[in-house]
């Protein structure tokens, strides 16, 4: 029988093994001391996947992009003190986004906190307002039978409720020193532990939500953030044969169907009163993460539906100010039941009238490229232009999405973004992460800022072999010239926008990509070029400052002449 080196520590023994049992495979660790014992066990057992990131901010990113695509929860593991507190943006996206992540914080006893000692803070409840289960665990020398008993079910409690509740929890490990001694043991054989809570996988409609939808003649379906495969074409068929419903997707609801709204700011940026009056449902239904689209928020805000539901099996936010129904289901369960085979449909013109709508508005779309200068906007039409037919892609925060929005994708192509709290922190890590489990071309498209501020993402030993990267740098927070407020005022450039000169090639250099730049004359080229390249690539494309808002910002009033 082979044998493996583990932490002579039993607190440590007994967190791999239920880890082990629990199916806790992935296991992103950051360099520390007092770390050590579960560094030491996790990493010379043969089961678990384990990843070093020495950047805790970049380290949790990276999980949460494992997480994102795995749907199972990812291990973080880090030393005490301020180590842990750099995992909180991260902690909070998947909050947010309802991704599945278990912190397995190392700590000193606690007769250690608060008496001046190295590396410690306060680690008890410093996540609380952003994680679905907190298990701070009890340590002494002689580790007693009840402690044993105790710590495991906090354990198994919060590994249970990430994966069961997707979305992130945090146990808490004190250890005592020495830290670093260990046995050898038998490797054991796995036997997977019950889980708790496991998640209902069915549904049927009652009669009052069937009649509200049965005799309701417009109806807005709006998707937001949703991973690809969640509802199937024949169930879209279904729904979309009803005349009165209108299907508003984003580019990260991965949903394609002929009959869609893919680029909802097209059709509702430059609507009159009456037209927005017109347009008002009477029955609203959401599912999926946050919505992008400003202006959709804004028109659902003041022509308020009847009726809003939105399915979700965990949570609801009233983002509308009228949500009458959490229907605590699956997207897909609920519309199946829904829209059973022998389900009537309403007489109306509400669908017809406004995909009419619709594709007058992509005609002026249409028209407006091919008559704007270079610029953010044109560079996004040829990078959509020439996307794979089939890829994996992950977009920054900011302009990035924003741009993205306004075109339609090939239906091969998977959308992802850090929905969940929008930051431009931890894009580059994420799509790491998740590159290296989807077997799709990764592609990564992202603003300077964004970029910069995650240098470290690519201080990775486990970047595929053929990740790409599209920097677009407009030299600054480019959507800033785009919101509200004096561009020409002193603290504009420096506060706000943040103008620098900084490029991407120094960076790719040290970290081993092939490096492209281009700043308009071939720009279409590069672009070609790059996606029919092999090996890991950065291009970067460098676009016209101060022209970039101007152009879009015209985009939605040129469209609808």
């Amino acid at each position: 029988m082979s044998k493996k080196i583990i932490s002579s520590i039993p607190l440590a023994q007994q967190i791999i093994t239920i880890s082990k049992h629990k199916n806790l495979k992935h296991i992103v660790i950051s360099p520390g001391s007092r770390n050590a014992p579960l560094t030491i066990s996790f990493s010379n057992d043969p089961y678990f996947k384990c990843y070093s990131i020495v950047d805790e901010r970049c380290a949790a990113f990276f999980a949460l992009g494992i997480a994102q695509q795995t749907n199972e929860p990812v291990a973080l593991v880090c030393t005490s003190g301020s180590a842990l507190l750099n995992y909180y943006p991260a902690i909070a996206e998947a909050f947010y986004s309802d991704i599945p992540l278990v912190i397995l914080s190392a700590d000193r006893p606690k007769e250690h906190i608060d008496i001046g000692d190295g590396q410690t803070i306060r680690q008890e409840g410093v996540f609380k307002n952003h994680i679905l289960c907190e298990a701070n665990l009890t340590n002494d020398i002689g580790y007693s039978d009840n402690l044993l008993h105790t710590n495991f079910s906090k354990i198994a409690k919060a590994i249970d409720i990430a994966k069961n509740e997707q979305g992130p929890t945090h146990i808490n490990i004190p250890f005592y020193e020495p830290l670093y001694n260990t046995i050898e043991v038998a490797v054991e054989d796995v036997v997977a532990l019950k889980s708790t809570n496991d998640v209902n996988e069915t549904y049927t409609c009652n009669e009052e939500i069937q009649f509200e939808w049965n005799t309701t003649s417009k109806k807005l379906v709006l998707v937001g953030v949703l991973p690809p495969n969640r509802i199937n074409d024949v169930v879209l068929d279904r729904l979309l044969k009803d005349p009165g419903v209108l299907l508003f997707t984003e580019t990260t609801s991965n949903l394609h169907h002929a009959k869609a709204i893919p680029s909802i700011d097209q059709l509702i940026a430059k609507l009159t009163a009456k037209e927005f009056k017109q347009l008002q449902p009477e029955l609203l239904l959401t599912f999926g993460g946050f919505v992008v689209s400003k202006k959709i928020k804004a028109f659902l805000r003041e022509y308020t539906p009847k009726t809003h539901w939105h399915v979700n099996t965990k949570k609801a936010y009233d983002t509308y100010g009228c949500l009458t129904s959490h229907i605590k289901t699956t997207p897909q369960l609920f519309l199946d039941s829904l829209l059973g085979n022998d389900h009537p449909i309403s007489v109306s013109n509400y669908q017809n009238f406004w995909l009419t709508q619709y594709q007058q508005g992509v005609k002026g779309h249409d028209a407006y490229l091919k008559s704007i200068p270079y610029s953010d906007l044109l560079v996004f039409d040829q990078l959509i232009k020439k996307l794979p037919k089939q890829a994996h892609l992950q977009l920054s925060n900011s302009s990035t999405i924003r741009y993205t929005q306004l075109f339609k994708l090939p239906k091969g192509v998977e959308v992802f973004c850090n929905r969940g709290t929008s930051g431009i922190d931890g894009s580059t890590s994420t799509a790491i992460g998740a590159a290296i489990m989807n077997n799709k071309s990764p592609i990564l498209i992202t603003g300077d800022l964004s970029f910069f501020y995650d240098s470290n993402a690519l201080w990775n030993n486990y970047i595929p072999a053929d990740f790409k990267i599209i920097v677009i740098n407009n030299d600054g927070g480019g959507i800033f010239r785009i919101l509200p407020g004096d561009k020409e005022a002193s603290y504009f450039s420096t506060f706000l926008e943040t103008t620098h000169q900084l490029k991407a090639d120094k960076l790719a250099a040290m970290y081993g990509f092939t490096y492209s730049f281009t700043n308009g004359e071939d720009f279409a080229v590069k672009i070609d070029t790059f996606f029919k390249g092999n090996g890991r690539q950065i291009l970067e494309i460098h676009t016209p400052r101060l022209i970039n808002d101007t152009v879009l910002l015209k985009y939605f009033s040129k469209i609808r002449e």
